[in-house]
């Protein structure tokens, strides 16, 4: 396991692979006793919930995410400031255009 600088929020902590994690935190007991009406309610509400199939968890697999690499990148003024001025995370959106732009290369070579 090896640990990066620290954050405002706290630590980060990254783990070479899935198996050196820890266990997660067991569920409160008020979450545990909400019934399933009231579950599948608080769900059909959380706008981030998707609707995932009962049949995917049976051949559902973990993956480990690849790591990113840092690096110096210059840009036009114009570009970088659109981008920050989409808020927290745009170079995550930056990040994601130019996976797009490969995929589609990748997809049409």
């Amino acid at each position: 396991m090896s640990e990066k600088p620290t954050r405002p929020h706290g630590k980060l902590v990254r783990f070479d692979s899935l198996d050196d994690m820890p266990p997660a935190a067991p569920l409160s007991s008020a979450f545990k006793a909400l019934t399933d009406d009231e579950l599948e309610r608080r769900a059909a509400g959380d706008p981030d919930a998707g609707s995932i199939p009962a049949e995917f968890w049976n051949t559902a697999e973990p993956v480990e995410a690849e790591t990113k690499e840092q690096i110096t990148l210059r840009l036009d003024p114009d570009v970088l400031r659109h981008f920050r001025g989409t808020g927290k995370g745009y170079q995550s959106r930056i990040n994601a255009v130019l996976k797009s732009y490969v995929k589609a290369k990748e997809k049409a070579g």
